[in-house]
């Protein structure tokens, strides 16, 4: 019988709720003892992004798109500090705005997400890679740090600073990222692939060339109208295949 405890095809794929309310929390609490099997514990930014994916999870270390990581809270962070994310080869760059976790059963906001890009070199002259991050943090539940002597709601839950999750992966140009459905037709989904990889950048159209009024349908500007000859089609068939009407001027 073979030693893997996984069968070909299952992997480990998580929503965000999951990596909060179930991974994060349970973590923070110390009430599951065997996370470590699918995420480490793991100072991420002692490592370049490249070297990360042989650290993970022995349950999940054959993934080739994603990694997770559980980060511990930096010394200088808890010291009211910025965080370090600097490597030996780069740095890591947050973007854009944070953003949040919600619950599916009662859509109250349950933990923070951050997303980084990494970047070879050092600030501001740094190359952007395709090696990003979504890291994760909870939010402390009302019951949590409720005063007993007080029944008023938080309004802004505080969030948990001593561990983070985090989801590493490699920015894709396919069309389906961290999609586990594949295509019906693996073929006409390759040829799509390369159909689209190899299309340019689309160009505004040149209104110059073509104008509308209203005594035709359609005409270019300087050419001659589409002939209006019901019973013989061919005819504008013709025009339109002639070279008084060219599709490069569109």
């Amino acid at each position: 019988m073979d030693s893997d405890p996984l069968l070909p095809g299952f992997r480990f794929y998580p929503t965000e709720e999951e990596l909060v309310s179930f991974y994060l929390y349970h973590k923070i609490r110390g009430t599951r003892t065997n996370l470590d099997r699918v995420i480490p514990v793991v100072d991420i930014y002692d490592y370049n992004p490249w070297d990360l994916p042989e650290f993970a999870g022995e349950l999940c270390r054959q993934d080739n798109e994603q990694w997770f990581f559980f980060i511990p809270r930096q010394e200088r962070e808890a010291r009211g500090g910025r965080p370090n994310r600097l490597t030996t080869e780069g740095y890591w760059k947050a973007t854009g705005s944070p953003g949040e976790v919600y619950s599916s059963t009662d859509h109250t906001v349950i933990g923070r997400k951050r997303t980084m890009v990494f970047y070879i070199g050092r600030a501001p002259n740094g190359h952007k890679t395709v090696w990003k991050m979504n890291e994760y943090k909870a939010l402390y539940a009302p019951s949590d740090h409720a005063s007993s002597s007080s029944s008023t709601p938080i309004v802004h839950p505080r969030v948990r600073e001593g561990l983070s999750i985090c989801r590493l992966y490699k920015r894709s140009r396919t069309l389906r990222a961290f999609d586990r459905r594949p295509f019906s037709d693996t073929a006409a989904a390759a040829n799509f692939q390369q159909y689209y990889d190899s299309q340019p950048a689309m160009a505004a159209a040149p209104t110059d060339q073509w104008s509308l009024d209203s005594s035709s349908s359609g005409r270019r500007s300087g050419g001659a109208p589409p002939p209006e000859n019901e019973n013989n089609p061919a005819e504008s068939e013709a025009w339109w295949n002639s070279e008084d009407f060219d599709f490069s001027d569109l």
